[in-house]
């Protein structure tokens, strides 16, 4: 069982524990990306994940696809070429300040990316001892060129075709849209694709004109809109502190609405790549489960666990998350 993503994979910098970047005189490595994130996480969980990309052809570029094979991510699609290596500085908030992420991606190896230079259909097609179970984007990969929203679409529509579930996490990053064309005229066409749609009633309201007073009837009017979808998904965070979060998750099929507990996560070590971890641990809990509720309260709990590990992905096994999932909180010494 194989699950393929397709997106941007940045070095993040940042400065030692909370310091500011104003403080700083070294800045540590990490590499990262939402849909990357993804990948390594559901590695974590045993199962084969391909990430599609493409590097710029220099040191950096392949350390990045080192860094996704060190645990377990395939890059045997990733192209190299020319451009450079998006970045992105993060300072670490606590107590009152935030976090802050400062950017610098414009002119990246893979905004410059073409459709032509991906074949979809071989990466799609899997081998017969490993078919592909599932593809997965976000709305941060056709923000970046038109290059990388035509490869994204003609990858949905490979998927669609070959009966592969696709899921789209919609939050688009509004600032990251310079090339000339909008979400509202991008995104419809990628949505039409997906199974498994990630976002809230806002979303779906300034993408797609799709309104409803509450999660249930947005989600009910989005499957309407797109007959594709099956599930619908957010997340829901209470900010006590920049340390101190609640999290909680509801998952839509169209009839019932299925809620996780709520976590109380304190201290918080890390922040980013959390709602990957929650899109990882829902498409785990939908392949692996047949049970809904179960699945949601999986990727809760992935989510919650993704906050005490430094770094952009959630390195947690299936046994660590499952023991969270059932209550158990009180992270004794394991021996």
């Amino acid at each position: 069982m194989k699950i393929i993503t397709f997106g941007e994979v940045m070095l993040r910098l940042s400065p030692p524990g909370v310091d500011r970047l104003t403080q700083a005189s070294t800045l540590a490595m990490h590499f990262g990306g939402t849909e990357a994130n993804v990948a390594v996480s559901l590695a974590q969980f045993g199962l084969s994940a391909t990430h599609v990309t493409r590097f710029p052809d220099n040191a950096i570029g392949k350390a990045a696809a080192g860094y996704l094979r060190r645990y377990g991510v395939d890059t045997q699609p990733t192209r190299f070429g020319d451009g450079r290596m998006g970045l992105y500085f993060l300072e670490t908030g606590a107590g009152s300040r935030a976090s802050q992420i400062i950017y610098d991606r414009v002119d990246s190896a893979f905004s410059r990316i073409r459709a032509d230079e991906i074949d979809w259909e071989t990466i799609l097609t899997g081998t017969p001892g490993s078919p592909v179970r599932w593809f997965h984007w976000t709305g941060i990969t056709p923000a970046l060129s038109q290059g990388a929203a035509d490869c994204l679409l003609a990858g949905i529509q490979t998927a669609n075709r070959l009966g592969i579930p696709v899921s789209g996490d919609i939050v688009y990053r509004s600032n990251l849209w310079q090339y000339g064309r909008t979400p509202q005229e991008i995104m419809p066409a990628l949505t039409e694709g997906c199974t498994l749609v990630l976002g809230s009633k806002s979303l779906f309201s300034e993408l797609y004109g799709v309104v409803g007073s509450t999660f249930q009837e947005a989600g009910r009017a989005l499957m309407q809109r797109f007959p594709n979808v099956r599930y619908v998904t957010d997340t829901k965070r209470n900010s006590v502190s920049a340390s101190h979060n609640q999290l909680s998750a509801k998952l839509f099929d169209g009839e019932s609405v299925y809620k996780s507990r709520t976590y109380d996560i304190q201290p918080i070590v890390d922040r980013i790549g959390t709602g990957d971890a929650y899109m990882a641990g829902l498409i785990y809990g939908l392949l692996q489960f047949d049970d809904l509720q179960r699945a949601v309260e999986f990727g809760a709990a992935a989510s919650a666990q993704k906050h005490t590990i430094a770094g952009d992905v959630n390195l947690s096994t299936v046994a660590e998350v499952e023991t969270l999932a059932q209550g158990d909180a009180s992270g004794r010494l394991k021996r």
